[in-house]
This record gives C-alpha cells, structure tokens and sequence, in this order.
C-alpha cells in the first residue's frame, strides 16, 4: 500500500485557492498531472500550475462557472484532451456559501444562488467527467460540510440544506457506478483556518468559540482536509465507497 499515484490524472473544482489548493498540490505530490478551475482569482490559479509544474507534473488552469452545464461540458472536453483523454480523479471542490439569511427574508434568488453553486455544480461536472474515467478505475470526491450535520450557523439554512444534498448524491452515485471500479466519497469539514469561507463569514470571536468547543482544540488546515483526500482517491482507501468522512477535530461525530 503506498500514495504512489503516478499516471493517474486529476480534475479539480475551485482549486486554486484554500482547500481546493490544498488539493490540488498534496495530488501533484502524488505523482497526479492535474487540471484545476478556477471562478475568479486567476493569478491564484495560474501560481498554483506553476507550484505544481515544478514538481515535474503537467498543470493546468480553466476558468469556469460551474453552474453552466454548457461550459461545464466544454471545459471538461478541454480537460481530458489536456490530460491525455482520461479523467481518473474527480474533486468536486467548488462551493459557497454566498451570503447569510434567514429563510424567512430569503430571496428566490440566494436560495437557488446557493443550491446551484453546491449542488448542481456538482452533479454537472460528474455528469460530464464520467466518460472520460476509465472502467475499473475512478475515484469522485465530494465536498460536504459540517453545516450538513448540524445546520450551519446563523442565516446558513440553505447553505446547510445544499451541502446535505451532497451528502445523498454521494451514497446515490456510488451505486450507480460500482460496477465500473469508480469509488466515491466525501468530506464534510468543521472549522478549516486560512481559506476564504472564514475570512467572509466568520469572526474572530467565532472562530475561537468553534477552538474552544473542539476537542483537539485548534481549527484545521487545508492539509488537513487534502490529506483525507488522498486516502480516499489512492489504494488505501479502495474498498470505500459512499463514506462521508468528519474532518473537525472530534467538534462532531457521525
């Protein structure tokens, strides 16, 4: 059993910042040629690819809206072509949780914003990478949320609900492609310190309170969440499938 997973080729939502990053880089590190989106944040993206290409791995960098099944389909086709026609690892990483609300003051709008950023997003990028995965290899990883499990804080019902829904299709699409050797997992982080999310929507004095109330008694790191990553997409973890993994530093229990 080793993380040797040179060969193998990656597509990663959103990695160019924070944990998506993370990813992206601790897959590089593996041996992955790797293919990251990116929404906004360019340079970010364009630095990650250089990181990257000077472990001596291919890199490469798409801008794309997630939520658009056409340029989802296109910047996939893109994709494989880049990576030499095969798509052997899917992070789906994109997500927000766009702003805070109550649902009684929740516009239409931020409710399908927020379904549609986590959710759909996903299901078109599996949709559209699935024929590009080998039979008998593929690994897809989710990313879900402790707001799954505990409804998120204040004004993040929906946020909570979208991030739920991934938790579903995770354990649905694992059946649906079992039979063709692709696994597929997720991670629901708690607190994860030097990314976007906390910096746009949490405060000093919640972010401590989160500390204080976990056992470990710190926030994570994206490392941390990439880590679980790559147990799941390596052969440590290939007789796991529709398993939802807490990284949260025993906050909470499944």
């Amino acid at each position: 059993m080793k993380l040797d997973l040179t060969g193998k080729t990656a597509f990663v939502t959103g990695g160019n910042l924070g944990i998506g990053r993370a990813i992206s880089l601790a897959l590089a590190r593996c041996g992955v040629d790797v293919a990251l989106t990116y929404y906004s944040h360019r340079e970010e993206g364009e630095q990650t690819v250089k990181d990257i290409e000077q472990m001596g791995r291919k890199a490469y960098a798409f801008q794309l809206d997630a939520t658009d099944s056409t340029q989802v389909k296109t910047v996939v086709d893109k994709v494989a072509r880049a990576l030499g026609g095969h798509i052997d690892i899917l992070m789906n990483n994109a997500g927000h949780l766009v702003k805070r609300s109550p649902i009684v003051d929740m516009t239409d709008e931020h409710w399908f914003t927020t379904m549609n950023v986590n959710v759909t997003s996903t299901f078109f990028c599996t949709r559209a990478v699935l024929p590009y995965m080998n039979t008998g290899w593929g690994r897809i990883v989710n990313m879900s949320s402790l707001a799954a499990r505990n409804g998120g804080g204040n004004g993040a019902t929906a946020y909570a609900a979208s991030k739920g829904a991934i938790i579903a299709f995770t354990r649905g699409l694992c059946k649906e492609v079992a039979d063709q050797g692709i696994t597929v997992n997720a991670v629901a982080p708690g607190l994860i310190l030097e990314t976007p999310f906390h910096k746009t929507f949490n405060t000093d004095a919640g972010i401590q309170g989160a500390i204080n109330s976990t056992p470990l008694k710190r926030g994570g790191t994206p490392d941390d969440v990439a880590g679980a990553i790559l147990y799941f997409v390596s052969e440590l973890g290939s007789f796991i499938t529709g398993e939802i993994l807490e990284i949260n530093g025993g906050l909470y229990f499944a």
